[in-house]
């Protein structure tokens, strides 16, 4: 059985959920970002449970399909910009189209609907995210970056990065004062 958790971003969070479950009694054999598989299905005072500690945490149930897909959507992006090591090398729409088997125009329209902004803008959030990350670990060089988040140039990332942030990447780097975000809350 499959359960669905709104707000897991990281490897940190599957632990957490992993361990929460665990002391809850339960067993989980597969945890992923945005989902658990359990050996059993939960009975409704065991959801109940789960749910409010869950909700203590930062975490949700998610009992709807809509929820559910903004989630996998939302998942499969922060996978891409924050966990794998390649740079995309297609667009969002055919990269979520290889993991969701729906109409990408649909995924828009519902996600727009749900979530009050565009998939495209999230990724983008996503990434300007990472960028911060890099910039305050200071180990690249802007040019660096780029080339790691897949910007065609420098001045490319520093026009959108300005555009999210109101900063210029060194400007920003050189401060620090736009503090980076928990990437649930973008």
């Amino acid at each position: 059985m499959k359960v669905y958790i709104k707000n897991m971003v990281c490897n940190r969070c599957k632990m957490v959920v992993k361990s929460e479950l665990e002391q809850l009694g339960l067993q989980p054999l597969a945890v992923e970002l945005g989902e658990v598989e359990l050996k059993e299905a939960l009975t409704t005072e065991e959801k109940k449970r789960i749910d409010t500690r869950f909700r203590e945490l930062g975490f949700e149930l998610i009992d709807d399909k809509k929820s559910r897909l903004i989630e996998r959507v939302k998942n499969l992006v922060i996978e891409l910009v924050h966990h794998s090591d390649e740079t995309l090398k297609m667009n969002v729409s055919d990269y979520l189209m290889q993991f969701i088997p729906m109409e990408y125009k649909y995924l828009s329209n519902l996600f727009s609907e749900v979530e009050g902004t565009t998939i495209e803008k999230f990724y983008i959030a996503q990434r300007i995210e990472r960028v911060k990350e890099l910039l305050v670990y200071d180990e690249l060089s802007l040019s660096e970056i780029a080339d790691q988040m897949g910007y065609s140039s420098v001045a490319y990332l520093s026009t959108q990065f300005k555009k999210v942030v109101g900063l210029t990447p060194s400007h920003f780097k050189s401060i620090r004062a736009a503090k980076r975000k928990s990437l649930d809350l973008l």
